[in-house]
């Protein structure tokens, strides 16, 4: 019943948007600001242009407010906005630079399991949030993206789907395929992470 309450709450607040309030528009940007940067973050692999990418997603969506027509919540059209400007961003960029390591890997890491017991541990821990994150950077974008919006975000098939603008089954391959290509890239190096542990 909350879920409904907050969705009332953001329909209110679209309206107020819509018609001129920019209070009620940075109110619901700041409610999803954190997740639509870390959503670029986790494409980007770069805190500088996740930055200016999220910035620039709140300032299109503000102006094209008006054009909103509401047939899916305003979080899912933000994200909408953000992941088609990033893709366009990362094509348009080439061959993506600024490959420097982020702190925010946590969420696939945490699902390793594995702790550090001593220095040699937290060695291999380290080398092992590098090699997770190089392997998820490595990813063709259309899954990293989906891999991006369902594990680092806590997406459903059915939400990353209406982001990326396909289907759930798509995403479901997506994810499918994605889940392959790092198991094999990191499949060898975790059984020998094992092993020193």
């Amino acid at each position: 019943m909350s879920g409904q309450k907050e969705r009332f709450a953001d329909d209110d607040l679209v309206g107020r948007a819509q018609s001129g309030d920019l209070d009620a528009f940075t109110e619901l940007a700041g409610r999803i600001q954190e997740k639509v940067y870390h959503t670029i973050l986790g494409m980007t692999r770069n805190q500088e242009d996740a930055g200016d990418l999220t910035q620039e997603t709140f300032m299109i969506a503000y102006r094209s407010l008006k054009n909103f027509k509401r047939q899916s919540g305003f979080y899912t059209w933000v994200y909408r906005i953000a992941v088609n400007l990033t893709l366009n961003f990362l094509k348009k960029k080439g061959k993506e630079k600024g490959t420097e390591s982020f702190e925010d890997k946590s969420a696939v890491f945490d699902k390793a399991g594995y702790e550090a017991a001593s220095p040699e541990g937290d060695s291999l821990n380290r080398e092992l949030k590098d090699r997770i994150d190089d392997a998820i950077g490595s990813l063709a974008l259309p899954y990293r993206s989906a891999f991006n919006l369902v594990v680092n975000q806590g997406m459903s098939h059915g939400q990353a789907a209406k982001i990326l603008g396909c289907s759930e089954n798509t995403v479901s391959w997506r994810m499918h395929k994605a889940r392959k290509m790092l198991q094999a890239k990191l499949g060898p190096y975790l059984m020998e992470a094992r092993h020193a542990l």
